[in-house]
C-alpha cells in the first residue's frame, strides 16, 4: 500500500516530520523563519521546503493532493505568556492563512482529506473560548468535522509540555467506528477542552468527534537519563552564580531544594527565573524550581529569563547551569544525529518553537495513518 502523503505548514526543523516518520511521505513543507528552514534542509534536504510567508503562498505552490495537512500554526498570541491578542494577533492570526489555502485546494478538488492543528492549550481560553470556535467554525466551512485531544509529553518524555491537537476529518469521507468514541477518553481531555467542548453552538458541536486514542503509555526515562555532565555550549556555574540562583528563591521552592539535600540521593531538577509580584504588589525575580523528574515546558528564549537550568543535587552540593541544546532536543524526543544550529540560543529557539516528537509518532500511528487508509477499513458514513 503507498504511503501516505502529507504538507507540513509552520515547520520548523521538521519536527511532525520527524514523528510522521517513514509511514508517510512529505510533498511539501513551509516555514517563513530563515533560520528554521535552513535547519530544515540540513536535516531533510531542500527538495520539498518552501521558505516564506504562508499568506504569500497560493495552491499552486503546493503538489499534488496530500492525504494530511499538518499545521503547528504560531502561538505567541494564545499563550499565557503573550499579549492576549488571540486568532486576530499578528503571530497566531496565521492560520487564516492556512485555511486560505485549504479553501484553494478544496475549489481544485484536492484538499486533503484530513487536517492535524497543533497548539498551545491557551487556545482553549483565548478571548473567553471565542478563538476556539472561530476555529471550529473554519474547518466546518472548509468541509471537516472535527475533534481534539490534549496531550502531555511527559507521557512519553521527562517533559512537561501539553498541547492541544486539532484532527479534522473531510465530512463526506466514511470514519472508521474504532477511531470514535462516545465521550471524551480522561488521558487525552482536559478539563479546559471540555469546557471549551461544551461551549460550542449546537451547529458547530453537531460537526464534533471524540477520537479514540489508546491509554497513555507508561514513560520509561528520567530527567536525569537525558543529561550530560560536560556539554559543549553550557558551562555549569561558579558557586557564586548557583547562590545568587538560590537566593532568588522564596521559601516554598527553598523548601523543596532543601529537602533534595536531605535526600542523600542525586536529584536532578529545573528552574526558571520568572518574574512574580510581592506582598507589596512590586515585581520581583524569583527563581521557581521542581525536583518531580519532569523538566518544565521548554520556551524560545526571550531574554534570558525565560531559558531553562539544570538544578543538580548530589550529597548536600548543588550544581546549576543552562538546559543545553542537545539536552533540549532529548527532551523534544529528537535523535542524537539530529544537526542542531551552532549558536545557542538559535537551538534553543528552534526547539522551543517545536512539537514533540513521540507524541506526534503516537497519534500518527493511532489515529492519523488509521484515517488516512480509511477507505480500507470498515466504517461508518459521516453524519
Amino acid at each position: 500500500m503507498p504511503r501516505p502523503t502529507f504538507y507540513e505548514f509552520f515547520a520548523g526543523g521538521g519536527m511532525a516530520r520527524a514523528g510522521l516518520g517513514d509511514a508517510w511521505t512529505c510533498l511539501f513543507a513551509n516555514d517563513f523563519d530563515a533560520r528554521k528552514a535552513a535547519s530544515y534542509r540540513e536535516n531533510w534536504g531542500g527538495e520539498h521546503v518552501c521558505e516564506g510567508d504562508i499568506h504569500a503562498l497560493a495552491s499552486a505552490d503546493l503538489p499534488g493532493r496530500a492525504d494530511l495537512a499538518w499545521a503547528s500554526f504560531p502561538c505567541q498570541d494564545l499563550s499565557l505568556a503573550g499579549a492576549g491578542a488571540g486568532l486576530n494577533g499578528g503571530r497566531s492570526g496565521a492560520f487564516f492563512g492556512f485555511a486560505r489555502l485549504i479553501a484553494a485546494l478544496r475549489a481544485e478538488g484536492r484538499a486533503p482529506r484530513l487536517l492535524a492543528l497543533e497548539n498551545v492549550t491557551g487556545l482553549l481560553t483565548s478571548r473567553g473560548g471565542a478563538d476556539f470556535a472561530a476555529l471550529c467554525r473554519a474547518l466546518q466551512q472548509l468541509g471537516y468535522r472535527y475533534g481534539a485531544l490534549t496531550i502531555d509529553a511527559a507521557h512519553f518524555l521527562p517533559h512537561s509540555r501539553p498541547r492541544l491537537f486539532v484532527v479534522g476529518f473531510a465530512r463526506d469521507a466514511a470514519i472508521p467506528a474504532r477511531l470514535r468514541a462516545c465521550a471524551p477518553a480522561p488521558d487525552w481531555t482536559s478539563p479546559a477542552l471540555l469546557r471549551a467542548k461544551n461551549a460550542l453552538p449546537d451547529d458547530l458541536a453537531a460537526d464534533w468527534i471524540w477520537w479514540r486514542l489508546p491509554p497513555a503509555p507508561t514513560r520509561n526515562m528520567a530527567l536525569a537519563d537525558l543529561i550530560d555532565e560536560a556539554p559543549a555550549d553550557v558551562s555549569w556555574l561558579p558557586r557564586s552564580g548557583v547562590a545568587r540562583l538560590v537566593s532568588l528563591m522564596a521559601p516554598a521552592n527553598r523548601a523543596k531544594l532543601d529537602a533534595a539535600k536531605r535526600s542523600g540521593v542525586l536529584v536532578v531538577g529545573t528552574l526558571y527565573r520568572r518574574t512574580r509580584r510581592d506582598v507589596d504588589g512590586g515585581r520581583v525575580q524569583r527563581a521557581e524550581a521542581r525536583f518531580d523528574g519532569i523538566a518544565g515546558c521548554l520556551r524560545t528564549p526571550a531574554g534570558g529569563s525565560s531559558r531553562q537550568s539544570l538544578i543538580v543535587v548530589e550529597s548536600g552540593r548543588v550544581r546549576a547551569r543552562l538546559l543545553s541544546g542537545r539536552e533540549a532536543a532529548r527532551l523534544m524526543g529528537l535523535p542524537e544525529d539530529y544537526k542542531l544550529p551552532a549558536r545557542y540560543n538559535e537551538a534553543y529557539h528552534l526547539l522551543g518553537d517545536g512539537v514533540v516528537v513521540p507524541v506526534v509518532r503516537f497519534l500518527g500511528q493511532s489515529l492519523l495513518t488509521p484515517l488516512a487508509r480509511a477507505g480500507a477499513a470498515p466504517a461508518i458514513a459521516a453524519e
